[in-house]
């Protein structure tokens, strides 16, 4: 299905040739989150073309990653093979490594809410993940992320849902997190809860400040030095 082949003989090789093409692990990424129509895989990519979304999504059909099936009330959606389910952990490990050298985001770079929401599954620690419900709002995207007995579960406020989204839950958050791009050095442990309200990079605009200690140690990237960098 590769627009081109390496010509060896490699999983690796094989790999890259399924989703190394450009836009194809981001719409992988976001098929992660749920199935999704052919509309809502464009606003999560606003700046793919529209004949690189078609070729991407017919080549991963092709190769057995994504597959077209009607869902009742929404028509056709696409959604994820179990093979291509099975990327998960490799996608979530690839998330880690790449946190470790995002920086600062670049003008025009969004935070869309499925890949806040895979951040968010990225920076989970199920071992120290305290029972909470939070509301986590950066920029235009709101969320509501559950942690309850090592296990996580986020739902999408805003922008409004697709069809195919999750029931919300019932009840109020017990904390309602308000942060920019900077939240990133908290949950890589660059500054702590306590700095990181102090620096206005997150505001607890409801619950206690508290909830934002059990955040850090819910959501957590630990750092490792990379090397060559600069110091």
């Amino acid at each position: 299905m590769a627009a081109r082949s390496y010509g060896q003989y490699c999983g690796v090789t094989t790999a890259v040739e399924l989703i190394g093409e450009r836009w194809a692990m981001l719409i992988v990424r976001d098929l992660l989150v749920g199935p999704r129509r052919y509309t809502d895989l464009k606003q999560g990519l606003p700046r793919i073309p529209t004949n690189i979304l078609s070729t991407r999504l017919k080549d991963l059909q092709e190769g057995g990653v994504v597959r077209r099936v009607p869902l009742k009330n929404c028509g056709l959606v696409y959604e994820l093979t179990p093979y291509g389910r099975a990327l998960e952990p490799i996608m979530l490990a690839l998330g880690r490594w790449g946190f470790q050298a995002m920086g600062d985001p670049e003008p025009g770079d969004v935070v869309t809410a499925d890949s806040l929401t895979m951040a968010l599954r990225t920076a989970f620690r199920p071992e120290t993940a305290a029972d909470a419900d939070y509301e986590l709002h950066v920029g235009d995207v709101a969320l509501r992320a559950q942690a309850r007995g090592g296990e996580l579960s986020v739902f999408q406020i805003a922008p409004p849902a697709p069809p195919v989204g999750g029931r919300m839950p019932n009840g109020e958050p017990d904390a309602v997190l308000v942060a920019g791009p900077g939240i990133r050095r908290l949950i890589g442990g660059e500054i702590t809860p306590a700095e990181a309200i102090a620096q206005d990079i997150v505001a607890v605009v409801r619950g206690e400040e508290s909830f934002l200690d059990s955040f850090a140690a819910t959501f957590h990237i630990a750092s490792f030095e990379l090397q060559g960098a600069a110091t």
